[in-house]
């Protein structure tokens, strides 16, 4: 049999061999490995719901300078992605008996989390006045490249677990689904505790600092149940397969140029990137949405993300009960359909319809929900092509170059929409008028960032699913050729 998968579909007759024969996950396995994204979750949310307020409204830095460190910040992310995921592939940085004991990922979790808490907690405080703009600038520069630094530290390791826990095409469906309720879970957390201490507490300075501590403490501890609830399950998949351990010795250049000629992989970015740039431009703005547009508080606007969140989070195991029966594919195209609905129906909102504004954000929800579940579940069957192909392991890059385009466009997206609320005429608040009246100039910019810009990514995302190519049957001749080769290694 040749190292290229049949496409035919047509194999049904033939069983999928057993991935390890250390059988099935247990729920405490997967529990745990679902933890590891909740403190990434946490801090994702604020950062994307309330830096902007905080830089623009707070600390009152300037909607255009706080869009460029924000900027810096995930250019700065996204190049060291790559990096991380080449060194964790490789095995670097930590010696053989450290990579023995823990592996390639555990060790740059267990080292990261304690400086992934703290950054995150600094990015909180206003160090200056602000007539200082060149300080407020450079610190919060500065401190949002040493956060992201950590955060990929400990989270790209942890993303790249998943195809190093179970070969199994529904179990990943069913892994990604744990993960992701605590994702959401720790969304909903995060954003709870925000609204409490918007209500509780009356400066602007203290409740966002009171939000960042508490949040970085509840962010670093999952890291560690995760790191110790799964390993040993890690460590016996990778003794029944042993080219999960093995470190990637293909050149960088060639790395790059398999990772660019698969083209299920770049199918399943722009299906990942198309998704989340619609999710994180809408969370971006929605502060700015809620209050400046459709004159409510700013303790209101957790509300709306928690309608959108808590409905994804309810949906996530509806969604994998439906994927394991009709396909990925059939469940994005159907969420994602609501979804954009949602979007140009926020766009057509118009002040005083509150009710008709959670609507949406629940049946926005719907679609999110897909948007988390089903590329993160199509990447591990990626991986595998991959490894037929290249004889290798490698899923620190993919997972790097995933997050890395991902992290590009968010810069770019967070900074346009701050530029672009500068370039209108933003009024920040003042003590004597805390929620200034708008330009309709900066009204048109919000409401074209929440409705026709998501709108168009979201159909670029339902193109890249029509093309995307690894069904159920294609995945399993992939693994019926990779346990072959492997027979024929042994």
């Amino acid at each position: 049999m040749t190292d290229s998968p049949s496409e035919a579909g047509d194999s049904s007759s033939e069983k999928l061999p057993p991935s390890p024969t250390i059988g099935k996950m247990n729920f405490a396995t997967k529990l745990a490995y679902g933890a590891g994204d909740m403190g990434a979750a946490i801090t994702a949310i604020l950062l994307l719901s309330y830096l902007s307020p905080f830089l623009t409204d707070v600390a009152h830095l300037s909607p255009g300078l706080a869009g460029q460190s924000q900027l810096v910040g995930k250019f700065w992310d996204a190049v060291n992605d790559p990096m991380v995921g080449v060194l964790s592939d490789r095995g670097q940085i930590f010696s053989d008996k450290i990579r023995k004991r823990w592996g390639r990922r555990y060790p740059w979790m267990l080292w990261g989390a304690i400086p992934f808490g703290l950054f995150f907690a600094l990015q909180w405080i206003v160090p200056f006045p602000e007539t200082n703009q060149l300080g407020l600038f450079v610190f919060y520069t500065l401190i949002s490249i040493l956060f992201n630094t950590f955060f990929t530290v400990v989270n790209l390791p942890y993303t790249a677990l998943t195809a190093e826990l179970t070969a199994d095409y529904n179990e990943r469906t069913s892994l990604s689904t744990f993960r992701f309720t605590f994702s959401i879970g720790g969304s909903i957390i995060a954003l709870l505790i925000a609204r409490t201490i918007f209500q509780q507490l009356a400066d602007p300075a203290t409740q966002y600092l009171t939000i960042g501590i508490i949040c970085a403490v509840l962010s670093v501890f999952p890291l560690f149940w995760c790191v110790f609830g799964t390993v040993r399950r890690a460590k016996a998949v990778a003794a029944q397969q042993p080219a999960e351990m093995e470190p990637v010795t293909i050149p960088m250049r060639e790395q790059l140029r398999l990772v660019f000629t698969n083209r299920p992989f770049l199918l399943v970015v722009g299906i990942y990137l198309c998704s989340w740039f619609s999710l994180q431009l809408t969370a971006a703005i929605i502060p700015y949405f809620v209050v400046s547009y459709m004159g409510l508080k700013q303790a209101d606007s957790p509300l709306v993300i928690l309608a959108v969140q808590g409905t994804a989070l309810g949906m996530l195991s509806v969604w994998n009960a439906i994927s394991q029966k009709v396909g990925k594919k059939v469940v994005y195209f159907v969420g994602t359909s609501i979804w954009i609905v949602a979007q140009l129906g926020l766009y057509s909102l118009q002040p005083g319809q509150t009710t008709l504004m959670y609507v949406f954000a629940v049946m926005a929800g719907l679609g999110v929900s897909t948007a988390y579940l089903v590329p993160w579940s199509m990447l591990p069957d990626v991986i595998e092509l991959d490894e037929l192909r290249t004889g290798q392991r490698r899923e620190g890059i993919f997972y790097s170059f995933m997050v890395f385009l991902q992290k590009i466009c968010l810069g770019l997206a967070v900074a346009g929409v701050l530029q672009s609320l500068e370039w209108t005429g933003y009024r920040l608040p003042t003590a004597e008028i805390p929620i200034p009246e708008q330009p309709v100039a900066v009204l048109d910019a919000i409401r074209l960032s929440i409705g026709p810009v998501p709108t168009l990514s979201l159909i670029c995302g339902l193109i890249c699913a029509y093309f995307y190519p690894i069904t159920r049957q294609m995945h399993q001749q992939i693994l019926l050729q990779l346990q072959e080769r492997r027979n024929r290694q042994h």
